[in-house]
């Protein structure tokens, strides 16, 4: 792969940079912060692979096919191997274009129910001053997993008792093939990502299939499980209702 062949292919992944971060493709992979450092990273790739085919194809940039330059030797500039035949540049470099096909032409799933399977629940933390601010108003609130299982077990619901919550995730399964609720939680990117799982209590069954968008509307349960991939706690939420949502534009908390 000569220089403008990876001019080319840096220009092609400049782009589908560019392309996945204007088009909310860039959520399935990082958080929606990362989103203006993608935007200047995808920019830069082009600009550059633009400045370096302009100056390959700029006239003068190259020698004439009848030229050669010769060493003191009578040997000309280029290398030979032992047959006669000048060398070649490995042509390995071109797969270096499969992951920009990928960003162009594929959409890949959020992580589901699979990836929330094979890892433990993330292990909430309490507060740092132990004082969580009363939810907001109206009911029911929306509110993250990842807040109402904090407040769930580190305030034993305080912030929670009283008032009807909406949480929205997909199903997972649980212990004993009970169905959850769950969302991955990222600290930057996917790679990272770790589920929070919250369990699903009350009169009302959650009956839909794995991987499925649901929200769930309901009241604080004092029940608390084990994760059985890590034994972190697992709050419940005690089920008055739900219905199956599409995916939304950011699947990760």
């Amino acid at each position: 792969m000569n220089r403008l062949s990876q001019a080319v292919v840096m220009l092609l992944f400049g782009g589908a940079i560019v392309k996945a971060t204007l088009t909310d493709i860039f959520l399935r992979y990082v958080k929606e912060g990362l989103r203006p450092f993608l935007i200047a990273a995808g920019a830069l790739l082009i600009a550059a692979a633009v400045m370096t085919i302009w100056y390959e194809l700029r006239p003068g940039s190259r020698p004439d096919a009848g030229e050669h330059e010769h060493d003191g030797h009578g040997h000309d500039g280029h290398e030979h191997d032992g047959h006669g035949h000048g060398s070649h540049e490995p042509r390995v470099g071109w797969l270096l274009i499969l992951p920009v096909l990928g960003l162009l032409l594929v959409t890949p799933p959020a992580l589901g129910s699979y990836s929330a399977g094979q890892a433990g629940s993330v292990a909430v933390a309490p507060a740092d001053d132990a004082n969580y601010p009363p939810l907001p108003a109206g009911d029911p609130v929306p509110i993250g997993l990842l807040d109402y299982a904090t407040r769930a077990i580190f305030d034993d619901g305080k912030t929670l008792t009283g008032r009807t919550v909406q949480l929205t995730g997909f199903v997972a399964p649980g212990p004993d093939g009970e169905p959850m609720l769950a969302r991955m939680v990222l600290n930057c990117c996917a790679a990272d990502g770790r589920p929070i799982k919250v369990g699903l209590a009350g009169d009302t069954s959650v009956n839909a299939p794995a991987d499925t968008w649901v929200q769930v509307v309901g009241v604080y349960s004092d029940r608390v499980g084990k994760d059985p991939v890590n034994q972190a706690d697992v709050a419940y939420l005690a089920v008055q209702s739900w219905q199956q949502i599409s995916e939304p534009k950011q699947p990760y908390e």
